[in-house]
C-alpha cells in the first residue's frame, strides 16, 4: 500500500524532508537501503497512529510485517542452527532456537541499533515510553525483517539476522540469563503431569516506583519454586529455573 505525503507529513510533524533522515540513519545501521521506503515505514509505524486519523484516512501498522518477520526469522535461524550444529538432534536445536528468537534476545539485538529511536508513534504513545518497552521493540524488529524480505528477498534478510542475532549464538547459548526458563518448566510439566504450571503473587514490598516481587510457582497442589525480582516477569523466570532444578531432581 503506498502512503501519501500528507500521511508522511502527518506522522512527522517537523517536516517530512527533515525527518526522512531517521529512515536513511535506520538503513546504515542494518546495512540495507530500501528499495520502497513505505515498507519501512510500515514496520516501524505503531498501532497508536490510528487514533491520530481523519474520517476517511486510512492507516497502517507494523503488526502484518511483524507476523511474516515472525517466521522468515526462524526461518533463518533454524537453517543456521541446521548448518552450524550438524550432530545436535531436533530437541536440542530446538532448544537453542527458542533461545536466540526469545524476547529477552531480540530485545537486546534492538537496543544494540536504537531501534526505539525510530519507532512512529503518537505524541501520547511518546510521551508514556511506549516504543521502549521490550514488547514493541521486539515487533518492530521482526517486522523490519518481514519488511526486508518483501523488498528484497531472503538473501539481505539473512545477511541482517545473522549479523545483528546469530553472530555471537555461542555466547547467547551459553549464557543462562536468556534462558527461557518459563517455557521449559511448561514443556516438563506437560510432559510429565499432563498441566501447567501456575503463578502466584505471594507478597510485593517497597515503594511505586522500585517494586520487589515474590512470586510462587505452583505445580497442582505444591509450590515446587519461588522466585523475587524487580518485575512479574523477572520473578517468573527465577521461580522457574528453581522449579526446574527441583523437579529434575526428585523425577
Amino acid at each position: 500500500m503506498g502512503i501519501s505525503l500528507d500521511w508522511l507529513k502527518k506522522l512527522f510533524r517537523s517536516g517530512y524532508e527533515k525527518d526522512s533522515e531517521r529512515f536513511v540513519s535506520l538503513e546504515k545501521k542494518i546495512g540495507y537501503r530500501f528499495k520502497r521506503t513505505e515498507l519501512l515505514i510500515e514496520a516501524l509505524t505503531h498501532r497508536s497512529t490510528l487514533g491520530e486519523l481523519r474520517p476517511g484516512e486510512e492507516g497502517i501498522t507494523y503488526e502484518r510485517l511483524e507476523f511474516l518477520g515472525d517466521s522468515v526469522l526462524a526461518l533463518i535461524t533454524t537453517e543456521f542452527l541446521m548448518r552450524n550444529l550438524p550432530d545436535e538432534n531436533e530437541g536440542q536445536l530446538t532448544q537453542k532456537k527458542s533461545l536466540l528468537v526469545s524476547q529477552s534476545v531480540l530485545t537486546k539485538k534492538a537496543e544494540e541499533i536504537s531501534l526505539k529511536d525510530h519507532v512512529i508513534l503518537s505524541d501520547n504513545a511518546f510521551k508514556g515510553g511506549v516504543h521502549g518497552q521490550d514488547s514493541i521493540q521486539t515487533a518492530v524488529l521482526e517486522s523490519v525483517i518481514g519488511a526486508m524480505y518483501l523488498d528484497g528477498g531472503l538473501e539481505p534478510a539473512r545477511d541482517f539476522v545473522e549479523e545483528l542475532i546469530l553472530s555471537d549464538f555461542d555466547e547467547i547459548v551459553e549464557h543462562s540469563d536468556h534462558i527461557n526458563y518459563k517455557s521449559h518448566l511448561q514443556e516438563w510439566t506437560q510432559r510429565k503431569y499432563k498441566g501447567y504450571p501456575k503463578y502466584r503473587v505471594k507478597s510485593t514490598t517497597g515503594p511505586e516506583h522500585d517494586k520487589l516481587f515474590l512470586i510462587e510457582v505452583h505445580v497442582g497442589s505444591s509450590v515446587v519454586g519461588k522466585g523475587r525480582g524487580k518485575s512479574k516477569k523477572d520473578a517468573e523466570q527465577i521461580a522457574a529455573k528453581e522449579a526446574l532444578k527441583k523437579l529434575r531432581r526428585t523425577h
